[in-house]
């Protein structure tokens, strides 16, 4: 096999692994110091209960965060060495930062979250939860600070073949970055959203529900009501960026061969680009030209004017749609979960079974469509590595491909099992009768139960 093909391969595979974690981390630091905000106001054992479990939840996901980002890191020198040559000077510094973020601020503010409870002040406490939450969001900045760059490059001066920073706010606020930062961000509360109310809805199907279940139920399902309708419109302000920026990522995602006003948005077709051209295509007339260019005559780009550096279609193409497709499931069953729950009075237990078994299945739909709207955009990026300037054929290392295809099934296996694993101890924490609340000097007395 092709070994580039296999490096990318492998590449993928440890980022989709990867970003799984860092996807809950980062907002479910932020519920955390709601659920301790709540506690603090209320005195009320369930919201204690609440951030005591979903604080075990959050030092699981992080340790597996830490794991494969050290192992994806590692692959910076064995399958893309030329990378760090060429662009060295801006990644460097910025992953740097990233590291920086993710130990002093996450990893340290962690143990206090974790063991401080009763042993430093509630103020403390919650400043630490703070601390991670926040540490958890810069650690993201950096990242897609990065990834943004590598998308829309900006401030930079080329020198012998090497990239070099002549401005780095625009480094680090490139044309894309803003998108892009905002639009993971509110895929992260959206997978966190679905995490909360898939759990809560397991625990009432299985008669396991807790004193916190009912209300952590209730926050998972405002925030995916909230926050979908937020993300629609910035994925719109998005793709409108992505046009500008790159015009043969949108024509791959909307399956555009040819420069036309008027494009169709194709519901379905299967991508041919031996004949380039699309296969049992059903579509919305000009509906593409209209959501991409708020004109139902604008005009897109096709792939045949990027022939030889536009991405492959079909990734593109099927990863947009099944991204936007379990965007829209979320919003359905946000908005009819949430309904039927306030005709419930906010009785968790009279809502319908069938209810509880869609969120049950929906609980880590958030990454299904963070996986498939990351693909479209690094996939979209190719064959460049940063966009228009250096392909990735030319910072790819020459380990033989029998040696890649080895360590990439190891992976393979190595991820699927912790995978299983980490979805079973969440199932198996959440079916456990909570730990006792302990009482808190000043507080003594002052619990209520939910």
């Amino acid at each position: 096999m092709d070994p580039l093909l296999l490096a990318r391969a492998q590449f993928g595979a440890n980022i989709s692994f990867h970003i799984l974690f860092p996807t809950i981390s980062i907002a479910l630091g932020w519920a955390l110091l709601f659920f301790r905000w709540r506690w603090l106001r209320t005195h009320q054992d369930a919201w204690l209960q609440a951030y005591r479990f979903w604080t075990k939840v959050f030092a699981l996901t992080f340790a597996l965060g830490v794991v494969s980002g050290i192992t994806m890191s590692f692959q910076f020198g064995t399958n893309w060495p030329g990378y760090m040559e060429k662009v060295g000077n801006i990644a460097g510094p910025l992953l740097g930062y990233e590291v920086l973020t993710a130990f002093f601020l996450e990893a340290t503010f962690l143990g206090v979250m974790l063991f401080g409870h009763g042993r430093v002040s509630e103020r403390v406490h919650l400043l630490a939860t703070f601390m991670v939450a926040f540490g958890t969001t810069m650690s993201a900045f950096w990242i897609l600070s990065l990834n943004s760059w590598m998308q829309t490059p900006a401030g930079y001066e080329i020198v012998n073949g090497e990239f070099h920073a002549t401005d780095w706010l625009a480094v680090l606020f490139n044309p894309s970055f803003p998108y892009r930062l905002a639009h993971v961000l509110l895929a992260s509360g959206l997978t966190v959203a679905f995490v909360l109310a898939g759990v809560s809805a397991w625990q009432l199907l299985k008669g396991k529900a807790q004193v916190y279940t009912a209300r952590v139920l209730r926050v998972g399902l405002t925030a995916g009501a909230v926050l979908i309708p937020l993300q629609i419109l910035v994925g719109d302000m998005h793709g409108l960026n992505t046009l500008k920026h790159q015009p043969a990522k949108i024509a791959a995602m909307e399956g555009v061969w040819e420069t036309e006003k008027g494009a169709p948005l194709l519901l379905f077709a299967w991508p041919d680009e031996a004949s380039r051209s699309n296969r049992f295509a059903i579509g919305v007339p000009n509906g593409a030209s209209w959501i991409l260019t708020h004109e139902p005559q604008g005009e897109i780009r096709g792939l045949n004017e990027f022939k030889g550096a536009h991405p492959p279609v079909a990734p593109l193409f099927f990863g947009f749609r099944i991204m936007v497709g379990v965007g829209l499931a979320m919003l359905a069953f946000s908005w009819l979960g949430l309904w039927l729950y306030r005709r419930s009075a906010w009785v968790a237990e009279r809502l319908p079974r069938p209810l509880l078994w869609v969120l049950s299945l929906m609980t880590f739909s958030g990454w299904v469509a963070t996986i498939a709207g990351w693909y479209v955009t690094e996939i979209g990026r190719q064959p460049f590595i940063v966009y228009g300037l250096l392909r990735t054929a030319d910072v790819a290392s020459k380990t033989p491909a029998a040696m890649i295809a080895t360590t990439l099934a190891g992976y393979l296996i190595m991820y699927a099992l912790l995978i299983v694993a980490y979805v079973m101890v969440v199932k198996r924490m959440a079916e456990k009768s909570p730990l006792p609340v302990p009482q808190v000097p000043g507080l003594m007395g002052q619990g209520v139960a939910a």
